[in-house]
């Protein structure tokens, strides 16, 4: 076993889930992406070679692995949902022209102060998204 391989089943055993192929296959392959696939995406990705996962099985992973922290979804436009297994704190750039989907570090904006939100309103959390276009596309 590769070390590399080895150190994601340490990863999913020690967030107490069990180490399926397609769980380990879907982490796996969100670990090594930047893009922010959507579901259909992994499904399409994973299943090039041999075909081996259903819908259903991308889904209770996505959701089995979004729920211990060690990915989160993304979303980014409307209806479309993403994951990312980068759980850091983080920003997006979104190209409005290609689609194409940037990481943008998280000290790149000034903070936000929460506590300046109205009475009643409780922040647990926010992220900027960022809409223009790529350098590719200017």
């Amino acid at each position: 076993m590769s070390q590399q391989t080895e150190e994601i089943v340490q990863i999913l055993k020690s967030k107490h889930l069990r180490v399926t192929p397609q769980r380990f296959a879907v982490y796996a392959n969100l670990l090594e992406r930047t893009d922010h696939p959507t579901a259909d995406q992994l499904l399409s990705d994973l299943n090039k070679d041999v075909p081996t996962s259903s819908q259903a099985t991308i889904y209770s992973s996505l959701q089995a692995l979004r729920d211990v922290g060690l990915i989160r979804e993304v979303l980014l436009e409307e209806g479309v949902c993403r994951y990312d297994a980068n759980v850091k704190p983080h920003h997006h750039f979104l190209c409005e022209a290609c689609g194409a989907i940037e990481d943008i570090p998280w000290d790149s904006f000034q903070c936000i102060d929460v506590k300046r939100l109205r009475p009643g309103l409780k922040a647990h959390g926010y992220e900027v998204i960022v809409h223009g276009t790529c350098d590719r596309c200017s």
